[in-house]
C-alpha cells in the first residue's frame, strides 16, 4: 500500500469518528410505539430500524424507514416522531432500532 493510500484510509477513518461522536445526542423523552392491531392479532413481534434527523433544540425533523417489518413501521415512525433529543449545535443523523 503507497504512502498516499495509507493516508487516504486514515482521513477516512478520523472522518468517521468525528461523525461517530457527533451523532451521539442523549435521547431525553421517549414514546413507546402502540402495536398495531393486526400485528396484535398475528402476534407480530420484532424491530423498526429508523433513520432521524434532529435539529438543534432537539426535535425530531424528519424520519426515515431503513428496515423491519412493514407492519410495524407506521406505529414506530409516529412514535419516534414524537421523541426528543438534548439540545446540539447543529442539526444531527441517529440511527435507531424499536422493538415490539
Amino acid at each position: 500500500m503507497t504512502k498516499r493510500n495509507i493516508l487516504f484510509v486514515a482521513m477516512l477513518v478520523i472522518t468517521s469518528l468525528e461523525h461517530a461522536e457527533e451523532s451521539a445526542r442523549k435521547l431525553l423523552e421517549r414514546v413507546e410505539p402502540e402495536l398495531p392491531a393486526v400485528a396484535q392479532k398475528m402476534e407480530l413481534h420484532g424491530i423498526v430500524k429508523l433513520k432521524l434527523w434532529v435539529n438543534p433544540d432537539g426535535t425530531v425533523r424528519r424520519l426515515e424507514y431503513v428496515g423491519g417489518h412493514p407492519l410495524l413501521a407506521e406505529a414506530a415512525l409516529k412514535a419516534a416522531k414524537l421523541w426528543k433529543y438534548d439540545a446540539g449545535q447543529r442539526e444531527t443523523t441517529e440511527v435507531v432500532s424499536i422493538r415490539f
